[in-house]
């Protein structure tokens, strides 16, 4: 699937998901823990749910939360980057009807010398051909 593609069709979008986790390398990030900021897009068609009206022609956007939610508040990962994988894996995994996924993973409190909203990572993952549907 291109990027293009992508871009243009529909999506599933949760901004500025909040939670607390233990992730990073040094060890006061896993001792003290910090504040993680989540976005999430996730690709799939919406035309049967925008005909329907009925939740049971989309994906509930308290279930991509929750996977969100048990991965950021789960068991630590050294890397921003593992943290984004398993966000995106797990949603490709348990949503065949998801095509692509796009994870933002920010950490607002970090040890920089100076301004900054905060600093994190975004990968983008397309459903692949060996992948179950």
């Amino acid at each position: 699937m291109e990027d293009e593609e992508i871009r243009g069709g529909d999506k599933l979008i949760l901004r500025g998901l909040k939670f607390h986790g233990f992730h990073g390398v040094k060890p006061e990030e896993r001792a003290l823990g910090q504040k993680f900021l989540i976005d999430v897009d996730a690709w799939m068609d919406l035309q049967a749910a925008g005909k329907s009206d009925c939740l049971s022609d989309t994906i509930s956007y308290t279930e991509i939360y929750r996977i969100v939610k048990e991965i950021v508040e789960g068991p630590p990962q050294n890397l921003l980057e593992s943290v984004a994988q398993l966000i995106a894996s797990t949603t490709l995994s348990k949503y065949p009807q998801i095509s692509a996924v796009r994870v933002k993973v920010g950490k607002p409190h970090v040890a920089v010398h100076g301004p900054l909203d905060y600093l994190g990572v975004e990968i983008l993952r397309h459903r692949s051909s060996d992948m179950p549907n």
